[in-house]
């Protein structure tokens, strides 16, 4: 039975609804970005909420990020509940409300678990392209942020040929420069099933490269630095044969990334392993790339968050500290 004419009943419904929840909330008023050079801090989270403990948990790390009234922001790297459960509606409203729990602006990419693999049996069996469409209305209506302010973000679908890929953002805050691209796991979509699923992915690439090189040509006339968001381990150490659906988007990084010459971070989530390292090597140098570091955050059974501060006066201007969740800590 086809779940698409009770969804799209529903897309219409939750769409009235934010835009009612924010009309009402008119004291509201979005933030603008403001350039200049001073510092500031933010917060970066992914793969969470997941299963019956996440559930549990994540009350904890909103109430944790809440109680730090000096962030600007907090981004959500994808993959808002694990790979085996419901992609029903139930579950998205769920996550909408968890996110506008924030008191910061809250910007969220989406990842795989959210739509590329609901067409599982144990996630319903659902059309993941359905499932994309309604991510897309509920999720990202308008130009704001979501969370209890709001921070206008600028989309691809504005004033572009790209105009379904609302999930592409990217906004300034004192001359740093951040953009969240729908660069997802299982593959990134290609060759995935049912057989949509490859004409989705070479769409969805194009606009993927085609919003990083603007933006990184953007961020060429002065910003000091480049944050890149994604929700996939694009696997660099795995050969070009392996990850397939990732070899664009690093072939493009990498050439953004040493013609811009400055500090470059991609986070990402999807492999449930906190790291920070330089797995980039140049193709044509063999030698690592300096000005290029990734960062993967805490997720899955691990219920922490990144605190950055973007300091002007640092060579690498982003510096990363854990939030270890006090209430989420495991008993050894």
């Amino acid at each position: 039975m086809t779940r698409f004419g009770k969804s799209t009943l529903t897309v219409v419904l939750s769409v009235t609804l934010i835009s009612t929840l924010q009309s009402q909330r008119s004291g509201d008023a979005p933030r603008t970005s403001p350039e200049g050079n001073g510092a500031f801090t933010f917060a970066l989270i992914g793969d969470m909420p997941y299963g019956a403990e996440g559930d549990a948990k994540f009350p904890n790390v909103i109430a944790d990020i809440n109680a730090d009234n000096k962030l600007s922001f907090v981004v959500h790297d994808g993959d808002f509940k694990n790979g085996s459960s419901l992609c029903s509606d139930a579950v998205f409203f769920n996550r909408l409300d968890l996110f506008n729990q924030f008191q910061q602006p809250f910007v969220f990419v989406p990842g795989d678990n959210e739509w590329t693999d609901c067409h599982r049996a144990n996630n319903g069996g659902y059309e993941p392209t359905e499932r994309l469409a309604f991510l897309r209305a509920l999720f990202f209506p308008t130009n704001d942020s979501l969370g209890r302010t709001h921070l206008t973000l600028e989309r691809q679908s504005d004033g572009s040929p790209y105009q379904i890929y609302r999930e592409n953002v990217r906004w300034t805050v004192h001359n740093v420069l951040f953009v969240g691209l729908h660069v997802v796991g299982s593959n990134n979509n290609l060759g995935q099933p049912p057989a949509s699923s490859t004409p989705e992915y070479v769409a969805r690439n194009a606009a993927n490269l085609a919003w990083l090189r603007e933006s990184f040509a953007i961020a060429s006339l002065g910003h000091k630095a480049v944050m890149v968001i994604i929700q996939a381990d694009p696997g660099f150490e795995l050969a070009p044969a392996q990850r397939t659906g990732f070899n664009d988007f690093l072939a493009a990084l990498q050439t953004e990334t040493i013609a811009y010459g400055r500090p470059v971070a991609l986070v990402h989530g999807d492999s449930h392993y906190f790291r920070i390292d330089k797995p980039m090597i140049g193709t044509k140098s063999g030698r690592r790339v300096e000005n290029f570091t990734r960062v993967e955050t805490f997720g899955e059974l691990d219920n922490h968050w990144l605190h950055v501060t973007v300091d002007p006066t640092s060579r690498n201007v982003f510096v990363f500290d854990q939030r270890i969740v006090t209430a989420n800590l495991i008993a050894q």
